[in-house]
């Protein structure tokens, strides 16, 4: 019985909506009463029959294009309104439907929701205008449909009037989702949204990126594609085409889409409300709207394959919208999941780790070039678009580089080699102002340690000396505050209390061996051995402290290198370095002076040449620094200034002590005092000599002038009174002289010169 009404009802669908409509009540597909009645919209045939007769006529026009499918689908919902009735769910309340047939078509669907916003119980078929409809009851209170999201708006929105539940089971149009704009409209199939995502995602996952798209020329289609392509640009996924196809092709060309059909109806009160919080459950599954109407369900993933010239549809996966993944059953599936990734639908081959993506002229930027990452930069994944700067402080790259090396630390090691080599010649240096020390204690009395200034002044320089050398332990090593501090102020203090001493000696020679009256009586006012050195260190002293306090050196983090960071000594003051550096050159270049001026007097215990030599060696050593120390960068900088101390201090210690050493081991027969009294009686004797020849050289030459031009008699005064001084000199070194001979020079002479 109940498949003969099946098939009667078939055929009455069959024949209403193949004829033209020419009564209201031939436009109805389907209609059954009941106490509540609940429409359907199924678009049963794919289009209207568009006539070039009557092509202005506002009337509707016959449905052809049959689609079984959507058949199936109305009855479905009869044989579930039918069961309904014959069950107890709803005991005493029947449920009528009012079925119509779109045809595919806006203005049709329209023109049934019409009919279903038309007064209840009213003997025709009006819907009355109203500000507000809460009490107004229309001949049905839901409507079921229609399939296309296109028609479904349509719909939606006069529906929205009354708000009146409309359920779904096609239209996935993400906008259907609004509730501002839609707020009666369910739907018991995922929104659009979901399921580009899921395309996205399975795009992603096989890792393509030069995909193609094709469409329908319908509301679906056009919002499907906006929303594709977002998504596709947010994932680096490139469009090579865009086809648009008519919206309704032929039956074996669609996707056979599966409904949904609704379980329960409730009573009319609150039935958007109670619709809304409806759960239901299928296959031990539970579903229920979300606050977009939307149903909690997901999609399959099934893969066209053809096989011996078949096409088959295979399911793989599941797409679970709510937790964004998906869900395979069973290995094999996975296996054929994952053979995806062998498809290539790339534009370009892709950039391995080390490259970043260069994009080419063409408008996709999934076409693109791949390039090395510059040094100091680097990428750890593949198809990059650009590479990750390192951080330049702690971190280095090489070029084409997938990870960031930490920068080595790095000064002047103790490990060094060259460190090593200067340690090894400041230590020799060390242990020749001990041997030298030893030499001169061992030989106080000789005429040569005497000449030298005595061992006190010896002993000062030599420590001096000591300190220098050992001044250089303070540039090698892990440079720290006090280390930084320390070595300039050591090396500054003790090289200008060296210096001063040398000074005092330079001064004593100018003094024991001048014969000029007003020179000497000038050299000898000036000549204040221990104030000269107090005072010549103190302001060394003094520029040192101020250093110290205002700008002092400190450690300095240098990570401007590349690939290293460089541990070192910050001066603080440029200007108080240099000042420090130009004081001693002060101090060198006057002491210079004074030794040069000595440079000719007795040989064997003369020390003014040598001292001479120690100063110029002193002068290159440094000047050659300036230029170096400036240019020079890294952690050999300290090894520069090592190497000038070690060469100043060298010459120093060399021209002022080895030559003594010499004589005092190699030559012992002229450092006794008898050699002494005859190497100054000959430099006397010689001295004399100059002097007389010089007198006579001034008779000659004053007498001259005096015949040649008798009215320069203020230049004959000039040159009678230099004779007159070089006369005097002349007489008391004969006198000194004679006595030296005589009278074997007292002690007190000798020590001083």
């Amino acid at each position: 019985m109940a498949l003969l009404i099946i098939l009667i009802t078939c055929f009455m669908i069959i024949l209403a909506t193949s004829q033209p409509c020419q009564t209201p009540d031939d436009f109805v597909a389907a209609t059954s009463p009941g106490h509540i009645t609940i429409g359907g919209l199924f678009a049963i045939h794919e289009k209207m029959l568009s006539s070039e007769d009557y092509p202005r006529r506002p009337q509707i026009q016959k449905c052809v294009g049959f689609e079984i499918s959507v058949f199936l689908q109305t009855l479905a919902m009869i044989h579930s309104i039918e069961m309904i009735n014959n069950s107890t769910l709803l005991s005493g309340v029947k449920l009528g439907y009012e079925i119509y047939d779109t045809c595919t078509e806006v203005t049709v669907a329209m023109a049934a929701t019409l009919r279903f916003l038309s007064k209840f119980n009213c003997s025709k078929e009006t819907v009355e205008f109203k500000c507000d409809y809460s009490s107004y009851m229309p001949r049905v209170k839901a409507v079921i449909g229609s399939g296309y999201s296109e028609i479904t708006m349509a719909v939606s929105r006069m529906l929205n009037l009354q708000l009146m539940p409309q359920v779904g089971y096609e239209s996935t149009a993400e906008i259907l989702s609004d509730k501002i704009r839609f707020p009666s409209f369910l739907r018991t199939v995922p929104s659009d949204f979901h399921q580009i995502k899921a395309m996205a995602h399975l795009i992603q996952k096989s890792g393509w990126n030069w995909i193609g798209i094709i469409t329908t020329d319908d509301d679906y289609g056009r919002l499907a594609l906006n929303t594709f392509i977002i998504q596709a640009e947010a994932n680096n996924v490139c469009i090579a085409f865009k086809e648009v196809l008519p919206a309704f092709l032929s039956d074996n060309t669609i996707e056979v889409r599966i409904n949904q059909t609704l379980k329960k109806i409730i009573l009319e009160a609150q039935l958007l409300g109670v619709l809304k919080n409806v759960t239901f459950t299928d296959g031990g599954n539970s579903f229920h709207f979300d606050a977009h109407g939307d149903l909690n369900t997901g999609y399959d993933v099934v893969l066209w394959k053809e096989i011996n010239g078949h096409m088959t549809v295979t399911k793989m996966a599941e797409y679970d919208l709510q937790n964004d993944v998906f869900i395979i059953p069973d290995q094999e599936t996975k296996n054929e999941f994952r053979n995806l990734k062998q498809i290539q639908s790339k534009c370009s081959k892709e950039c391995s780790p080390g490259q970043m993506k260069k994009t080419t002229r063409s408008q996709h930027i999934c076409c693109y070039e791949c390039e090395n990452c510059p040094e100091n930069h680097y990428s750890n994944q593949t198809d990059m678009p650009h590479c990750l700067l390192c951080n330049n402080e702690t971190h280095w790259a090489p070029v084409r580089s997938t990870v960031c090396f930490e920068k080595e630390v790095e000064y002047l090691n103790w490990n060094d080699s060259l460190a090593i080599l200067l340690l090894i010649l400041s230590l020799l240096g060390i242990i020749f102002v001990l041997v030298v020390g030893i030499i001169f204690t061992r030989n106080l009395n000789t005429p040569v340690v005497k000449s030298s200034g005595g061992l006190r002044i010896c002993y000062v320089i030599l420590l001096c000396h000591f300190l220098n050398f050992a001044s250089t332990s303070f540039f090698i090593g892990e440079p720290q505050d006090f280390t930084c501090k320390t070595r300039q102020t050591l090396f500054g203090v003790s090289f200008t209390l060296c210096i001063s001493c040398i000074l005092t000696k330079s001064l004593k020679i100018l003094l024991a061996f001048s014969f000029d009256p007003k020179l000497q009586k000038f050299l000898k006012c000036l000549y204040k051995p221990i104030l000269i050195i107090f005072t010549c260190t103190s302001i060394q002293v003094v520029i040192c402290t101020l250093w110290l306090i205002f700008a002092a050196p400190t450690v300095e983090v240098n990570v401007s290198l590349p690939r290293v960071i460089i541990l070192e000594c910050e001066e603080g003051s440029i200007l108080a370095f240099g000042t420090m550096l130009g004081y001693i050159a002060i101090l060198a270049f006057i002491c210079f002076i004074f030794a040069f001026k000595g440079r000719k007097l007795p040989e064997n215990y003369n020390e003014a040449k040598f001292i001479t030599f120690g100063m110029l060696i002193y002068f290159i050593a440094w000047i050659t620094f300036i230029p170096i120390y400036a240019t020079t960068f890294g952690k050999y900088v300290p090894a520069v200034e090592i190497i000038v101390i070690l060469i100043s201090n060298y010459g120093i210690l060399c021209c002022t002590f080895f030559p003594k050493c010499y004589v005092i081991i190699c030559k012992q027969d002229i450092n006794t005092k008898s050699a002494f009294l005859k190497m100054i009686y000959s430099y006397s004797s010689h001295s004399v000599s100059s002097i007389a020849m010089s007198h006579a050289s001034l008779d000659s030459m004053n007498g001259n002038v005096t015949m040649t031009n008798l009215s320069s008699s203020g230049k004959s005064a000039t040159w009678q009174k230099s004779k007159d001084l070089q006369a005097q000199a002349f007489a008391h070194t004969c006198r000194e002289n004679a006595t030296s001979v005589s009278k074997t020079l007292p002690r007190k002479r000798i020590s001083s010169i």
